[in-house]
């Protein structure tokens, strides 16, 4: 039997890293190498399969700082703090954290998906007029009723300074793809219609046209901000498991009770 039928036949195939004899080889390269070098160029390196530009891993960076942590108003840091003031565990706290990313906190994939969906779009109607084309984006949504992704933000009103900061190093670098100008434009229209001229692309919506003019898909850009956060949650759980506070729990004060009473055997059911 080949050697090509013979790894047909294996469980798993991988080409992330390998064992050998005397080393931890990791997408061709020496972990050896590579210990003492930039985490994030080796992050790129890990899920890319190559290292990156010095251009690539300073937008790389910018993704991993960008949400670094957001105090007791994001909702993976409480749970975080719940979980270990029960759970007295490093680990359970940091799965507490990432297991709350997701559509409404934190998790850019939502916006990586979109913009990767409707820069296909434009490449296959072959328009030469991108305003025109994101208008239509626009109108279709608005008759659907769907949210655009990557908007909005409870206190900043019409530039969110932290994706403004993330964009700047972006387009600097070189880094700042077609679909990411698609998507301006399509925020463009959106503000334009009336009552929407305060909403921002946020934060987490600008990582999403980083990570998409990096290359990274959509599931790898939640990752990426999920691993961006765990320092701020660290530094959490390490205070909470400090703070010798057990069992957190909310106050009966904080709680709009409506539990009726009743008597079991006094029930209008019951035979």
């Amino acid at each position: 039997m080949s050697e090509d039928a013979v790894s047909e036949d294996r469980y798993w195939k991988s080409s992330v890293s390998e064992i050998t004899g005397d080393s931890v080889v990791i997408r061709g390269y020496r972990l050896d190498d590579l210990i003492g070098s930039s985490f994030t160029a080796a992050t790129y390196l890990l899920i890319r399969g190559e290292l990156p530009t010095a251009g690539q891993a300073r937008v790389l960076d910018a993704i991993l700082t960008a949400v670094l942590d957001y105090a007791l108003e994001k909702p993976g840091t409480v749970a975080a703090r719940f979980v270990v003031s029960s759970n007295p565990s490093m680990q359970a706290g940091l799965a507490a954290a990432a297991l709350a990313a997701g559509e409404y906190s934190l998790a850019p994939e939502a916006t990586a998906r979109f913009t990767t969906r409707v820069y296909e779009q434009y490449v296959a109607s072959a328009s030469n007029d991108m305003r025109a084309f994101a208008r239509t984006i626009v109108e279709d949504l608005r008759s659907r009723k769907e949210r655009i992704p990557g908007l909005g933000h409870p206190v900043f009103k019409q530039i969110d300074p932290r994706a403004q900061v993330l964009r700047k190093i972006a387009v600097d670098e070189g880094v700042w793809s077609d679909a990411a100008t698609l998507y301006e434009a399509i925020h463009a229209e959106f503000t334009s219609l009336p009552g929407k001229a305060d909403i921002p692309i946020n934060d987490v919506g600008m990582m999403a046209l980083l990570c998409v003019s990096l290359g990274f898909t959509p599931e790898e850009a939640t990752a990426l901000a999920v691993i961006g956060t765990l320092p701020g949650v660290v530094a959490h759980i390490s205070e909470e498991l400090s703070s010798g506070r057990r069992i957190r729990v909310l106050q009966a004060k904080d709680v709009d009770y409506d539990v009726p009473r009743r008597e079991l055997g006094s029930s209008e059911h019951s035979s």
